[in-house]
């Protein structure tokens, strides 16, 4: 399953219906079918690019709201799924557009919110070859002079699924009660609390890393945007991800 979902993800991204619309327009020998798939492939990018939709869907029907935590509560752990950093050329970890999870969940163990960090990811990638996101982010929260005690990394997950597993069996290990906090990208917020609720973890969600539906109306949001255009192959990734995590028995 991991590497199928793997080969197949493409599928789920817009820019391949479009390619695929206009390819079947080029060698279309019916002229007529040909004017209709140009159209419709023009339509498609349209739909897709528009900022107005994304955010709508975004803000009303998915992505979780800010959360707004009691200050006085205090948790256990705060859990940050990774994927907020990439591999570098040479075997090294980087900084990518999703680290404000690494900020986010970094904050709310510097302010005592969460007595606890946990760092969840191993390498996702179908050829592997020794790097693994904890490990390189826990150099980095070495930076921050966080003592060994309150770090705790989970290496080998490859996906959302075994983030839930995996981190679940640390928690135990380490005795530390729930609730626990969960950081990921508002987009990735409502599978994740779906796969982590079947696993059997009690998480309040803590979205950040928010890629649409947080700005204002204008009339640039009927423009065409090729941020939009890309932002919805993420979406449309997370609304399979869900079905496929909600049909799944853990």
């Amino acid at each position: 399953m991991f590497i199928l979902s793997k080969v197949l993800l493409f599928l789920l991204f817009p820019i391949t219906w479009v390619f695929a619309i206009f390819v079947l327009a080029i060698f279309s020998k019916n002229q007529r079918r040909k004017q209709r798939l140009i159209i419709a492939g023009v339509v498609v990018f349209y739909i897709f690019s528009m900022p107005f939709l994304l955010d709508n869907f975004a803000r009303n029907v998915w992505d979780y709201p800010l959360a707004k935590l009691d200050k006085n509560t205090k948790y256990s752990c705060v859990i940050v799924l990774g994927g907020f950093s990439s591999e570098k050329a040479d075997s090294t970890g980087m900084f990518n557009g999703a680290s404000d999870r690494f900020i986010q969940g970094l904050k709310l163990h510097a302010t005592g919110q969460a007595s606890h960090i946990l760092i969840t990811s191993g390498n996702g990638t179908l050829d592997p070859d020794g790097f693994s996101e904890g490990n390189w982010v826990y150099t980095q929260l070495k930076q921050f002079n966080l003592p060994d005690s309150s770090i705790l990394i989970e290496n080998k997950s490859r996906n959302t699924i075994e983030n839930a597993v995996f981190t679940k069996k640390l928690l135990l290990e380490k005795h530390l009660s729930p609730p626990y906090l969960l950081v990921t990208s508002a987009f990735h917020m409502r599978r994740s609390m779906l796969i982590f609720k079947k696993a059997g973890l009690e998480t309040v969600p803590y979205p950040c890393n928010y890629i649409a539906g947080f700005g204002k109306f204008t009339v640039y949001s009927f423009w065409p945007s090729t941020e939009t255009f890309n932002a919805w192959g993420y979406y449309n990734k997370e609304l399979v991800g869900y079905v496929v995590a909600w049909m799944r028995k853990f």
